[in-house]
Parts: C-alpha cells; structure tokens; sequence
C-alpha cells in the first residue's frame, strides 16, 4: 500500500495532526519519511499500527514516558515480554481505580437527580428517600475527592 499522508495517519489512528508531529518530536515514532519533492510525511502502514495503539494508551491516560518504555520493549519483543505485561497490568490497576470512582460519582449524580425529581414533584416521601440515598454516597464520595 501507499504511503500515507499525515491527515489520513490523523483519521485512521484517531489523533490529532499536531499530536503526531509531537509524537515523533519526542521520538515515539519515527523518524517519519518525507516525500522527497514536498517534504511533506508520508506514513507506512507499520507506523499507523504503532500511532493505533499510542492513540489507546493515550485514551487511557498512559503518559509520554510510559509510552516510550512501552514503544522501545515492542521492539525488543519477547525480551521483553515481562516487563511489558507488569507496565500494561498497572495501567490497568490504574484505570481500574478511576471507574471504581465513577461509578461512585454516577451514584451520586443519581441520587441527586432523584432528590431533585421529588422536588419537582413535589413528593415529600420521596424526597426524603432520595436524601437518604445522597447521605449514604457522600462519604463514599468525599473518600474518593480525598484520595
């Protein structure tokens, strides 16, 4: 296949053309070829593969350090395997621990829209239901604003 253009490496790797040049700016990919009578990048099909699973480390809040130990242990491979496998698993432990939090943010937001549907209402039973649900997250919810 032909090389690609930087806009078509933007669309099919889902990040932005700015976040590319950076990407190789810091050497997470490349050097990217140029074409010689533009100048302009031309991608491989390899580099797009490897800007896919940046592009889902970003999405998960890997940060720029962690990528590039996680680029350079692709290279190395099976040498590598095991150290791969511990950055992947506290990336997970990590991104674990932010839905456990969510869900108790959801729990609160629903307790509050409950709250204030009753209001709305004008139901004071089930206002009064709904405040009891709110006053059991709120120390779920201060444990995790704490944290």
């Amino acid at each position: 296949m032909a090389a690609l253009t930087i806009q078509d490496a933007a669309r099919r790797s889902g990040l932005s053309e700015p976040t590319l040049r950076y990407y190789e700016e810091v050497g997470l990919i490349g050097p990217i070829a140029r074409d010689p009578s533009s100048g302009h990048r031309r991608y491989r099909e390899e580099e797009v593969d490897a800007l896919q699973v940046l592009s889902c480390l970003r999405a998960m809040g890997v940060g720029i350090e962690e990528m590039r130990t996680y680029q350079a242990n692709r290279v190395l491979g099976h040498a590598k395997a095991g150290e791969q496998r511990d950055l992947l698993l506290v990336q997970a432990e990590r991104v674990e621990a932010e839905i456990k939090t969510l869900h108790i943010h959801l729990e609160y937001l629903r307790a509050k829209a409950a709250l204030w549907d009753a209001r709305d209402r004008a139901d004071p039973r089930a206002e009064a239901e709904a405040n009891l649900q709110v006053q059991k997250v709120l120390p779920r919810l201060e444990e995790v604003v704490l944290r």
